[in-house]
């Protein structure tokens, strides 16, 4: 860096001209006071400017530029106050969305909102899904709005408030310890496996 930072000074300097950068002399061979001054002065800002000039250009080109910006997932703010992103799409052409009543398949993670996993489908002793009907009050109302919203193959990171989940009650042993504390916001991983009516 040092050598094309000296290369480009050297030819800025080269490129304003010797001229600019002699001294005139009189008649007699004396410099002009005035003239010698001015001419000093004028070196210094052409110097200090051509430098400040070099010195920014190369920080400039030195500096490493990003390939690709990184695209941030949309939030989404449900009128119930759930705020989720959508973090794969369905690679179905058409998905279809489950409706009230339907039983549903989901795969999911359960956060508190400090990162701890609280339950998940894939944990010790559990299938791989969580089967539920819809709308029924089968599991936390946030959990069952989410689903409600989504289409099937899509996964989403959604943000459940205390109201809608476990409120003030929390879930709590009879000796006071608590698995999710009271008013916790809770944070799910969703995937909508399957949605089939229910038969008959």
């Amino acid at each position: 860096m040092a050598k094309s930072l000296l290369a480009a000074v050297l030819f800025l300097l080269g490129s304003a001209g010797v001229a600019s950068f002699s001294f005139s002399l009189s008649a007699g061979g004396e410099s002009k006071a005035a003239a010698s001054g001015a001419a000093v002065d004028s070196r210094r800002a052409f110097l200090s400017t051509s430098f400040a000039a070099v010195i920014g250009g190369t920080s400039v080109l030195s500096r490493p530029q990003p390939s690709h910006a990184a695209t941030a997932k949309e939030i989404i703010t449900l009128p119930s106050g759930i705020k989720y992103a959508v973090t794969k799409e369905p690679t179905d052409k058409k998905p279809t969305a489950p409706l009230k009543g339907d039983i549903v398949a989901i795969e999911y993670t359960g956060y508190l909102a400090n990162g701890q996993i609280f339950d998940a489908t894939h944990s010790e002793g559990k299938s791989n899904a969580l089967l539920f009907k819809l709308g029924t009050g089968s599991v936390v109302p946030g959990l069952d709005d989410m689903v409600s919203q989504m289409v099937v193959g899509q996964k989403v990171q959604a943000i459940i408030p205390p109201k809608l989940a476990y409120g003030d009650k929390g879930v709590c042993l009879d000796d006071g310890e608590c698995l999710i504390k009271p008013g916790s916001t809770l944070v799910y991983d969703i995937l909508l496996k399957r949605s089939s009516i229910p038969p008959p």
